[in-house]
């Protein structure tokens, strides 16, 4: 069969690229015929991870699988094709009084996207991942044939799609939970931390808080090394809100949303304007205590209110580094982790760290481990896989792992956790390497 075209093609991070076989369709017959024409295929959402997932020989995009089927009002289940969005999830059930249990940093990634990562948000400590809300999906195995998959049907496919990374089969729908809410606004504090002590201090004594967040200055060294600010937050009740808020609470406001028109070039960002950066960035909060309401997108979602941000950092692209370290040595993994990069000088805007609750043991194939989860973005350049390198080994050395949502340059070592998910036909060039432990 001819291909249908070669096109080039990335993830978000714009690294690496490569020049790959893509089809997309909305039937379920093509689809198929997809499948069994091709001895390797890999599904793929709407590419807004970081790393090298669903870069395979063939893939197919679920762009076009974009439908809704049923949306329960009375309940809040959801019911959509996989190519969903979150945003457009997010869109119809906001103003009915639902938001998503769990969603990570970015709404423009595909529900079929989000089951394959179960993705993880700033709540994992209190509500787990995304899998723990899904009831069922559909799943168009090797043969071409369709399943349903859950807890009761299908088990063995169900938990194995789970954070499976797109090698079991093509996600074709999906029916989920949402949560209630009274409004469209978060309650939250903002704690300014003078080091890393103090961080893992707030976050001990913030466990009771549905969300936690906390932005790191990854370049500061010795007493201020882990200078951060932490933000919680919780949904916020119609009542508690300021009165301009008041009469229309799960309604916001539509906000000017810039555009990056190209790439930047490669000199601007440097070790001296990511330093000045994050400066800027941990004095703009001038007390050390502040409590407000912010709208969900604004909280959740900072980054998406500025389109091809990932532009910024030039043509040759960005990695982001996330790995887990387990809790009982988690300041300790982190505190070597901060100092080696404080060393490179390979100095990241945005390093967030977070908490994991415990590990779902039935979802066996998810990143999430109780412990302390560090992202960073990298600019790609000639020292990056150096620096990546020496921290492969301190998160060896503390037992952690790396989130195969992100990664395109660790060892297998870190990354090989998949169990129960080989099939000669769904294997996507990252994790052909990882099964194959090269």
């Amino acid at each position: 069969m001819k291909p249908n075209f070669i096109q080039k093609v990335t993830n978000w991070g714009n690294y690496p690229i490569v020049e790959k076989e893509m089809k997309s369709d909305d039937s379920f017959r093509k689809i198929k015929e997809f499948i069994l024409d091709h001895n390797e295929v890999i599904a793929r959402g709407n590419g807004r991870c970081y790393g090298d997932a669903s870069l395979g020989e063939h893939i197919f995009s679920t762009k076009k699988l974009n439908k809704f089927i049923s949306f329960d009002r009375l309940n809040g289940v959801i019911e959509c094709e996989s190519g969903v969005l979150l945003s457009d999830v997010l869109e119809i059930s906001v103003p009915q009084g639902y938001f998503l249990y769990v969603t990570p940093g970015t709404k423009f990634v595909s529900v079929g996207g989000a089951i394959a990562s179960d993705v993880h948000g700033k709540n994992h400590h209190a509500e787990g991942c995304f899998s723990e809300y899904v009831i069922e999906f559909k799943l168009m195995i090797e043969n071409g044939e369709v399943i349903t998959c859950s807890r009761e049907e299908n088990a063995d496919k169900f938990w194995s799609t789970i954070g499976g990374m797109g090698l079991t089969g093509i996600i074709l729908t999906a029916k989920f939970k949402l949560k209630n809410i009274e409004s469209a606004y978060i309650r939250q504090e903002s704690i300014k931390a003078e080091n890393l002590d103090e961080i893992f201090r707030l976050f001990d004594e913030s466990e009771s808080w549905t969300y936690t967040v906390a932005w790191i200055d990854c370049l500061q060294k010795g007493k201020n090394l882990g200078r951060s600010i932490l933000m919680r937050g919780e949904h916020a009740f119609q009542h508690e809100l300021p009165q301009n808020l008041r009469e229309k609470p799960l309604r916001l406001k539509k906000k000017f949303e810039p555009t990056v028109p190209f790439y930047f070039p490669g000199f601007v960002l440097n070790a001296l304007t990511v330093k000045l950066f994050n400066l800027l960035y941990f004095n703009k909060q001038r007390k050390k205590e502040i409590n407000n309401f912010t709208d969900y997108e604004t909280f959740f979602y900072p980054l998406d209110a500025v389109h091809e941000w990932n532009r910024i950092y030039g043509k040759s692209g960005f990695i982001q580094y996330q790995m887990v370290i387990p809790k009982e040595t988690g300041k300790e993994g982190m505190r070597k982790i901060l100092e080696t990069i404080a060393h490179s000088g390979n100095g990241s805007f945005l390093a967030v760290l977070k908490l994991f609750g415990k590990h779902n043991p039935e979802a066996y194939n998810s990143f999430p481990v109780e412990g302390y989860t560090l992202a960073l973005d990298f600019k790609v350049n000639s020292k990056l896989k150096k620096l990546v390198d020496q921290l492969d080994q301190i998160v060896e050395e503390f037992g952690g792992r790396i989130y195969l949502t992100k990664d395109s340059m660790s060892r297998s070592s870190l990354t090989n956790y998949l169990r129960n998910t080989k099939s000669s036909k769904f294997v996507s060039l990252q994790h052909k390497r990882i099964i194959n432990n090269k």
